[in-house]
Order: C-alpha cells, then structure tokens, then sequence
C-alpha cells in the first residue's frame, strides 16, 4: 500500500484529492495538511511514501517544506497551477520526485505516483518546454544587454556602447528579470548560462 499525505491549502481540493486517490486499491491517504509547516510535522509522525503539496501556501510554502525534506525518505510531488520555471529549478534543487500541474487528468496523478514508487520522477511536459523556451525568449537585443551586464559593465557604460538612453537600458534590464524570473543581475547572468548550456 502506497502510503499518501496530501498538502493544501484550498480545503475543496485537499478534501477532492483525498476522495480521488483513497478509490486506488494501491493507494491509502494517512493525512491531510493545509501549510508547509502542518507538513513537516505531519510527515514526522506518519512516515508517508508520498507527499502530494501545493506550492503557494500560508505559513510555509511547499517549496521550502520541500527543501527541508531533501534528506527524507518521503518522495515530494509539487502539484500546482504555477508552471514557473523559477519554480521548477528551485523543486528540482530540493530533490523533488514529481511536478505536475493541478489541471492534469485525475489518473495521471495516480499513475505519476506508481512511476515515481518505482524510483523514476515525473514532470509535467509543459514544465520542461518551459525551462528550454526561456533562453529562446530573450531577444537579440536583450541578450547583448545580459552579455555586457556579465561583463560587469553599469547602466551608463552599456547605454554608451549599445547607443542607447540609461532608461533604455533599464527597461531592458526589468524584461530580462522578468523573462528570467530572477531579482537580480548575477541570478539573471547565472540563468542565462545555465539555459544556454
């Protein structure tokens, strides 16, 4: 018997999810928590095989119970509707086994569930499109921007040589964050490299 505790905090999903995966005859739902840190505790006290969480949640959010349970025996499957790639790359650092989203069929889950038992990990396909196209969205332009900001050149020194104003540049600067997903330029040169590779 597969044993289940599911996390969310939107109490008609948690209750659907539960009545969804109890009909598996594999299957057995051992708790229900409705924040990151009710999941911590509840993980502790039933030793589940499978934690199904969502990611945006009161209190603690799933991708930091996550992090705290990389170590654990229990396989985490992020179910959300964020598809992120921001999202994704922080679950797969925390060892994740599963990322789908919430508008998956219902029998993919508890198929994804049996594949992952089985030591494999699933992730929805939008997902990985998602983290290849996001090198691609970046224009010509904006990757001559990124390249001189890597270079460790300034605003001004970047609007001199692209021949463009300081707010230009800037402009620039806030679609790449966006497009990246990052707060920063070191996170944004250090995605950039990362995709490109």
């Amino acid at each position: 018997m597969i044993r289940i505790v599911i996390v969310e905090d939107q109490q008609m999903l948690l209750g659907a999810l539960g009545s969804l995966l109890d009909l598996e005859e594999d299957m057995e739902v051992v708790g229900k928590a409705e924040n990151g840190q009710e999941a911590l505790a509840l993980i502790e006290e039933e030793q589940p095989d499978i934690c199904i969480m969502d990611i945006e949640m009161p209190v603690k959010s799933g991708l930091e119970a996550a992090e705290e349970l990389k170590d654990s025996s229990c396989k985490i499957i992020i179910l959300t509707t964020f598809a992120r790639s921001g999202y994704f790359e922080r679950a797969r650092k925390a060892g994740i086994s599963g990322y789908l989203l919430k508008d998956s069929p219902s029998e993919e889950l508890a198929q994804s569930i049996r594949i992952i038992m089985s030591g494999r990990k699933v992730y929805s396909p939008d997902l990985v499109d998602l983290v290849y196209d996001t090198a691609a969205t970046l224009t010509k332009r904006e990757e001559e921007v990124l390249t001189l900001i890597a270079e460790g050149k300034s605003t001004t020194a970047i609007a001199r040589q692209l021949s463009l104003t300081n707010g230009t540049v800037r402009n620039y600067i806030s679609v790449i964050f966006d497009k990246l997903e990052v707060s920063n330029r070191v996170e944004a040169v250090t995605k950039f490299q990362e995709l490109k590779h």
